[in-house]
């Protein structure tokens, strides 16, 4: 089959698809009344995107000696302190890394992050300490999620009787790397839309964001069941694998979008995939389509962790591999930034004989016409101590602009 043509499959799948869905979206629903807007989200909206991603690593408080909600909250206001002063104006916030909660959930146990044991309550919500913090501080707060992703490295060690998994292990899939809720099982895609419904309307949150985590590159054949019953069906012409999977996955992005823009509230639906383009076909990650077609994102933030000078695939190759693809005029991009690189070996060396290479590609960026803003990863390299020089060129470069 003709490449051109091959590549755009997945986009006229999907146009199709979401032209279905909202047809059937014209139906009158009832709808909840529309809140005010945060001053976080009304801040964010006049501003550039300048985030900065709190893994749960830096949330946790498993190994802390006091688990308590004081406790969580000092080690919160540190962290929007920081970044505040350091000229951010966004924390994406991860709350739902493994099927659990950072939060007060109707559908997830409680994290392990917060203490020390999926399914064991921690006493209070972080979720709302975090956006409380925020809006006082003038931060806008996105509830980042992982929408799929149960198990990783054997992380968590021990799943709560009441985790996905447990309840109802045939919406799942097990792969060597991990447990995986499953992306064609209708009742997982439910699951995952729950999840965010709640958010939303319980929560002053700014945007909603999943990241790279979609099918696992090492899925093999493991879903053979569940594609031989699409084969089965009476749907006259079939899809191969691989775009049935990304059909599968753009299926729960539309309808994640249209929960958002239908809460009343003024939340965002961010996707946040991997910064070498290439990469995303493995994982399923119709980034083409989400990017060309309105309907799948408010924004894309591909992760270009990348030097400038890395021999493998330097910063601006990658930026302009994304600049090049057909966007959606209401679709922006921003740019992930890797601060956990700085004053490393990584990129074959290429970040130890240098402490401007934040600024720089700041820099760059900012000259970018195509780009509305960047994301830092992550909170943990503007507290290290090796890496200080190196946000303080990023850091005074925001403050000129």
């Amino acid at each position: 089959m003709n490449v051109k043509i091959k590549r755009w499959i997945p986009l006229l799948l999907s146009a199709c698809l979401l032209g279905l869905i909202v047809a059937l979206s014209t139906i009158p629903k009832p709808q909840p009344p529309a809140a005010e807007p945060s001053k976080a989200t009304a801040d964010e909206a006049a501003a550039e995107m300048r985030g900065v991603w709190v893994t749960y690593m830096e949330l946790s408080m498993e190994y802390e000696t006091d688990k308590s909600e004081q406790a969580f909250r000092e080690k919160f206001e540190r962290i929007a302190a920081v970044a505040k002063n350091a000229g951010f104006n966004a924390l994406i916030v991860q709350v739902r890394p493994f099927c659990d909660a950072l939060y007060d959930s109707a559908y997830f146990p409680a994290s392990h992050v917060l203490s020390g044991k999926q399914g064991d309550e921690s006493g209070y919500d972080a979720l709302a300490i975090m956006c409380e913090t925020g809006k006082r501080l003038g931060l806008a707060i996105h509830a980042w999620l992982n929408p799929y992703r149960v198990t990783a490295d054997n992380v968590p060690e021990a799943l709560s009787e009441s985790n996905p998994f447990r309840q109802h292990p045939e919406w799942c899939i097990e792969t060597e790397s991990g447990v995986i809720l499953d992306p064609s099982n209708e009742n997982a895609r439910k699951l995952i839309e729950n999840g965010v419904r709640e958010i939303v309307e319980r929560y002053d949150v700014a945007g909603i964001q999943f990241d790279d985590y979609f099918y696992p590159p090492d899925i093999g054949d493991l879903d053979n069941a569940a594609y031989e019953a699409y084969l089965q069906t009476d749907i006259p012409t079939k899809m191969n694998r691989a775009d049935w999977r990304e059909l599968n996955v753009n299926i729960l992005l539309s309808e994640i979008y249209m929960l958002v823009h239908s809460s009343g509230k003024q939340v965002v639906f961010g996707i946040s995939p991997q910064g070498n383009l290439g990469n995303n076909e493995s994982l399923s990650a119709d980034v083409v389509s989400w990017c060309g077609v309105h309907g799948f994102a408010d924004y894309l933030c591909p992760q270009l962790y990348f030097s400038p000078d890395n021999p493998s695939l330097g910063f601006e190759e990658a930026l302009e591999s994304w600049c090049a693809l057909d966007r959606a005029k209401d679709v922006k991009l921003y740019i992930g930034l890797a601060g956990y690189k700085a004053q490393t070996d990584a990129d074959e060396g290429t970040w130890l004989d240098r402490e401007d290479i934040l600024a720089e590609e700041f820099n760059i960026l900012k000259k970018n016409q195509k780009v509305d803003g960047m994301l830092l990863y992550s909170y943990s390299s503007l507290a290290d101590e090796e890496k200080a020089a190196e946000i303080k060129h990023l850091t005074d470069m925001l403050g000129k602009h």
